[in-house]
């Protein structure tokens, strides 16, 4: 069902948050030769290690061109739904709906509009059409959004906050001509929002332009955990430190002033290409578990450390992403939840 004209809060929709209980956990297979090269092989096994990890808590849907489908099961197994639907590329944390959920607890879902991070790759038509398809194949109800926004852009608190950057959202490789306002107004309207905090982001990032979950995601209500770099004259540590600033002069939209839990990024792991994805913090919150990022590095003990406290009834499993992150992102990228 397609509900265009209507907005998330004439129909009383809402955003859950990531550490609520899901249904399941989407994915996307990789497949681009020409995007991944040498790489690809090393990509897939890292996302079928992904996938497999997820799977133990709770159930998960990969969705795989057509043409994929057999090298896919392949590393997936029997246990693994596999959606076979025409994509381009394979970050559906991104390119995937946004779920929202009806009063009567019924399934529904924002469909934004998608242009590959601005046009830096493609083509991006199928990824584009993604999310209106995964609603369709769940029944849910699809709001269908004039705005070019990621998923990897939003961070809520199922309680009507949001937190957002201005590098991503409001660069003009997203929505040339459109003001802050109006794009604010929109993403209120789309995910039934009390409150938009916006930090400025990350320009830097040459990839997603300072996507929120590369620095930023929601404990619970009114608690954040936040990266930083111990390196005082690190340039990347001093953006994560102005966006924590930020934040700090900020209140949700219960007026609660915010819990910081500082977690390190993976400051000790050497980069191998200028989109490395060197964030401990874009992991997948699943029911009863967290699927967090390792490069094999002392810098991750401490990550994992953090995460453990933070999530004391969680039980912490690590993947290696060390063939996912030089493509610009880590496991949250790679995941979309599908709230319960």
């Amino acid at each position: 069902m397609d509900i265009k004209a209507r907005s998330a809060q004439a129909l009383r929709l809402r955003r859950p948050a990531e550490f609520e209980p899901h249904a399941k956990t989407w994915m996307a297979w990789p497949h681009r030769q020409d995007l991944y090269g040498a790489r690809l092989p090393a990509m897939q096994q890292a996302y079928a290690d992904v996938a497999h990890a997820i799977a133990g808590f709770e159930p998960l849907s990969m969705v795989v061109h057509p043409d994929h489908v057999q090298g896919a099961r392949a590393l997936l197994g029997q246990h693994i739904q596999i959606v076979a639907i025409e994509i381009d590329d394979c970050w559906i944390r991104d390119s995937g709906p946004t779920f929202l959920k009806q009063p009567d607890g019924g399934l529904a879902g924002v469909s934004w509009r998608f242009n590959a991070w601005g046009g830096k790759h493609s083509p991006y038509d199928a990824d584009d059409a993604l999310a209106g398809k995964v609603l369709a194949h769940e029944g849910a109800a699809a709001l269908r959004s004039f705005l070019h926004c990621e998923g990897g852009s939003l961070a809520t608190d199922g309680e009507g906050t949001l937190i957002a950057t201005e590098t991503s959202l409001l660069h003009p490789n997203r929505n040339p001509g459109l003001s802050k306002a109006w794009v604010e107004q929109e993403l209120v309207r789309m995910l039934g929002l009390e409150k938009v905090i916006w930090l400025p982001g990350d320009p830097l990032d040459l990839e997603t332009d300072g996507h929120i979950d590369g620095m930023c995601c929601f404990v619970r209500p009114g608690v954040v955990m936040f990266e930083y770099n111990p390196d005082p004259a690190d340039l990347h540590g001093r953006i994560l430190a102005d966006n924590l600033a930020a934040l700090n002069n900020q209140t949700d939209a219960r007026g609660r002033s915010f819990e910081i839990i500082p977690i390190p990024e993976a400051y000790d792991v050497e980069a191998t290409s200028e989109i490395f994805a060197r964030s401990y913090i874009n992991f997948a919150l699943t029911n009863g578990g967290v699927v967090m990022p390792t490069f094999g590095r002392p810098s991750g003990e401490e990550a994992r450390a953090t995460v453990a406290r933070a999530f004391p009834d969680r039980r912490i499993v690590t993947v290696d992403v060390g063939a996912v992150a030089p493509a610009g992102g880590a496991i949250h990228c790679i995941t979309q939840e599908q709230p319960l």
